[in-house]
């Protein structure tokens, strides 16, 4: 019913730019927090950064200052601006969306897109 679909991920060098979209599709009621993780080879999945309904956000320590995360409410879509990149952000890249379907208004379900692979080398 939902899909959460990924752009923007590929190959840059250390100190580059790249910035990833995410589009959620369906049968939405509403969306409450947007936000994207990432995960390297041989570690756990963690979280980047995050962005309520009303634009609060919230950010790793590890991207503070260096990434923004933003969203357009009438796309439903997410966005992630990713500046000064450095070899340790590389990692298969996520977006999660909480989201109220049509035909379940009373609670809100976790969904995934398929994942994007960032690469920062040189």
């Amino acid at each position: 019913q939902v899909q959460l679909v990924e752009s923007g991920g590929g190959l840059v060098q250390p100190g580059g730019s790249l910035r990833l979209s995410c589009a959620a599709s369906g049968s939405i009621w509403s969306i409450n927090d947007m936000g994207w993780y990432r995960q390297a080879p041989g570690k756990q999945r963690e979280l980047v950064a995050v962005i309520t309904s009303i634009g609060r956000t919230n950010y790793a320590d590890s991207v503070k200052g260096r990434f923004t995360v933003s969203r357009d409410n009438a796309k439903n879509t997410v966005y992630l601006q990713m500046n000064s990149l450095r070899p340790e952000d590389t990692a298969v890249y996520y977006c999660n969306a909480e989201i109220r379907v049509a035909t379940r208004r009373y609670a809100a379900d976790s969904y995934w897109g398929q994942g994007t692979q960032v690469t920062v080398s040189s």
